[in-house]
């Protein structure tokens, strides 16, 4: 069920990173005609939350955050296996208080009614996208961390190699 509501993510993420390459290629060739894509620039920020937001739990269960393994190879494998451990519980911390935050500032926005510059369009819609998205990562972590805590295999390791 995890991996379906990643693969959802991504998807989503994925149009979005459609829709803004349409929107800046709209908006470059309306600009060279002397007639620009009006609210491209709002068009493009919210869009952009999707686009960053939709792939981070693929990101994550895929092994693509940077990781420093300067180390690694110094350290018993015990050791790389807390460290591991620690970092997805501290990376699934970290997206709960994004995912947390961006929601009080949901309400906030409905409270006050916020919505972009130009085309009006509320903001709170796309801080709850960002905030799903942010708890999905975190939900994706914290399994990571389980199943390297009752299994001791890291999928990610495993996809890599092959």
């Amino acid at each position: 069920m995890a991996d379906g509501l990643i693969s959802l993510s991504a998807a989503i993420g994925a149009l979005g990173l459609v829709a803004e390459t349409g929107i800046i290629l709209v908006d470059v060739i309306g600009r060279a005609f002397g007639s620009p894509l009006f609210g491209s620039q709002d068009l493009i920020t919210m869009t952009m939350v999707i686009l960053v937001f939709g792939g981070m739990a693929l990101c994550d269960r895929n092994g693509g955050h940077i990781s420093v393994d300067l180390l690694e190879r110094k350290f018993p494998s015990a050791v790389n296996r807390v460290i591991d451990i620690t970092a997805a519980l501290l990376g699934a911390l970290i997206f709960g208080f994004i995912a947390w935050s961006v929601w009080d500032s949901a309400q906030l926005s409905v409270m006050l009614n916020l919505s972009t510059n130009l085309l009006g369009l509320p903001k709170a819609w796309f801080q709850w996208a960002l905030c799903a998205f942010a708890a999905l990562t975190a939900l994706g972590m914290m399994l990571r961390a389980l199943e390297l805590i009752v299994s001791g295999r890291d999928i990610r390791k495993e996809w890599t190699q092959s």
